[in-house]
């Protein structure tokens, strides 16, 4: 049964709902897009059913952002990654991730999650995971009790939770 989500940005001028089969923040990915945006340890995801993303106001306010993925000498951007940041033109808040290749799935931060207040806890006996950690210095911790993989991770994702253990089926 889908939880309804409700998020906004710091300043409030872009408020949305969206459902959510699995409505526990999971991932904390600590790739270096993810460190830059969303600070020293990375961002906190949650997965969301994209068809369900429904703006109440501010959509206007949102300013896309495909991250780079290599640069040529002057630093001036060669290639970038498929997958989209949104965040709010007015605070800068990070509010998803979006990629094509997952389109049924919306990745909303953790950090813009208003209500279910709180968000339901890892369940007792589970484990966040620590992703991409192939492009994160070695100087940023793994949080306590973590499971930390230098790409994704086996299987697809959040799918592979079980949410009768609380557990990752690796």
């Amino acid at each position: 049964m889908p939880v309804l989500l409700e998020a906004s940005c710091h300043c409030k001028a872009v408020k949305y709902t969206l459902e959510s089969n699995t409505p526990v923040p999971y991932m904390l990915c600590q790739c270096s897009i993810c460190r830059k945006v969303g600070g020293y340890m990375g961002s906190v995801n949650i997965m969301g059913n994209t068809k369900t993303l429904i703006f109440i106001r501010g959509e206007d306010k949102i300013k896309k952002y495909k991250a780079v993925k290599s640069y040529d000498k002057d630093d001036n951007p060669k290639d970038r990654y498929g997958s989209e940041r949104a965040f709010c033109i007015e605070c800068s808040s990070m509010l998803w991730c979006f990629d094509e290749q997952w389109a049924d799935w919306i990745y909303p931060f953790a950090s813009c999650i208003d209500k279910p207040d709180p968000l339901p806890p890892i369940p007792e006996g589970g484990t966040i995971r620590a992703i991409k950690r192939d492009s994160c210095p070695s100087h940023v911790p793994i949080p306590e009790g973590a499971k930390a993989y230098d790409d994704y991770g086996p299987g697809k994702g959040i799918e592979d939770w079980h949410k009768s253990t609380g557990a990752w089926v690796d």
